[in-house]
């Protein structure tokens, strides 16, 4: 029987937030793993997350097929992990999130390899939302190409180098008031970047379903005044939460997409919110979810608070209360 060692696996987006925490997870399996990066040189810090010469970045741009192709050269497993949360430039969701995903889906077809694909739930055709159109349009794409794939759904994930829980936490450190868009009802299902990692390894080991949609949320569904409630009462920090109407956000949306790292704020996103993120009653029923795949999925309030003591006005070694 062959040994993970002789499985080669590239991974796309390696070198990002969930990429970090996927690599390392598949180190641990002892697999062969390919890093395809746009800047090879910049993707150093996953060398020490496995053995020597375990991990090789190699370049590779999405919207370039013919460096996503080379990357995939003599692979038996694809993983893409590309995404991006606000457009720029030529890095749109139409060119990265969709016709990317289809990209990494023809390499992986054509080299004969299995793929697992990282999409987001709420991936939906009809959204309002120009990312939610393209991650349905890119899972549409995998399947079309790869029809074994395995396609994963997070919610919103958190983790220590996360763009959620940090970005709140940033933002209350800039104003004593914070907005809640939408009234702050929206509902999440928020995941451990961890155990969508693990996830991810799994279904590289060939135990989640062929074809399948997966969809992955934590133990808990909050709203997003519940959510910053939580970030705040870890950072120890006391703000005024205003409701802010939908209308309105979107209008200063207009101007906040242009806004320099967590003041940014685009009409896409505001879009988003309006309809909660959250496991569905079909996923849950057919078991394509964390626990159906034997994943204890952590809480939010569980780790946040093992990242988030630097925004605490004493750091770590702070006191509730003091």
């Amino acid at each position: 029987m062959a040994s993970n060692t002789d499985t080669l696996v590239t991974v796309f987006g390696g070198s990002g937030f969930l990429g970090r925490h996927v690599v390392r997870a598949l180190a641990k399996r002892d697999y062969r793993i390919r890093v395809g990066v746009r800047r090879p040189e910049l993707a150093g810090h996953l060398q020490p997350l496995g053995k020597v010469g375990q991990i090789h970045a190699v370049q590779a741009n999405l919207r370039y097929p013919a460096s996503v192709r080379a990357a995939m050269r003599d692979s038996h497993v694809a993983i893409n992990l590309v995404g991006i949360l606000s457009k720029s430039g030529a890095q749109t969701f139409d060119a990265v999130v969709a016709e990317g995903a289809a990209t990494v889906a023809k390499a992986a077809a054509a080299t004969g390899a299995r793929m697992v694909h990282v999409s987001a739930i709420g991936a939906d055709d009809k959204s309002a939302s120009a990312y939610a159109r393209a991650k349905a349009a890119g899972e549409k794409a995998v399947l079309a190409a790869v029809p074994s794939a395995t396609i994963l759904r997070p919610s919103v994930v958190f983790g220590s180098e996360d763009q959620f829980a940090n970005r709140f936490a940033a933002l209350a450190l800039m104003s004593p008031v914070l907005p809640l868009i939408g009234g702050g009802a929206t509902k999440l299902q928020p995941v451990y970047v961890g155990d969508v990692a693990t996830a991810v390894a799994d279904a590289v080991d060939g135990r989640t379903k062929a074809g399948a949609v997966y969809e992955l949320g934590g133990p808990e569904v909050l709203s997003m005044r519940e959510i910053i409630q939580i970030i705040l009462r870890v950072i120890e920090r006391e703000r005024v939460l205003v409701p802010l109407p939908f209308l309105i956000a979107r209008f200063k949306a207009m101007f906040l997409q242009f806004a320099p790292g967590a003041l940014k704020l685009t009409p896409d996103q505001v879009a988003l919110l309006r309809t909660d993120n959250v496991v569905s009653d079909s996923a849950t029923a057919a078991g394509l979810t964390l626990q159906g795949l034997g994943i204890s999925p952590d809480s939010m309030e569980a780790v946040v608070p093992q990242y988030l003591w630097r925004f605490r006005k004493a750091g770590q070694f702070a006191q509730n209360g003091a």
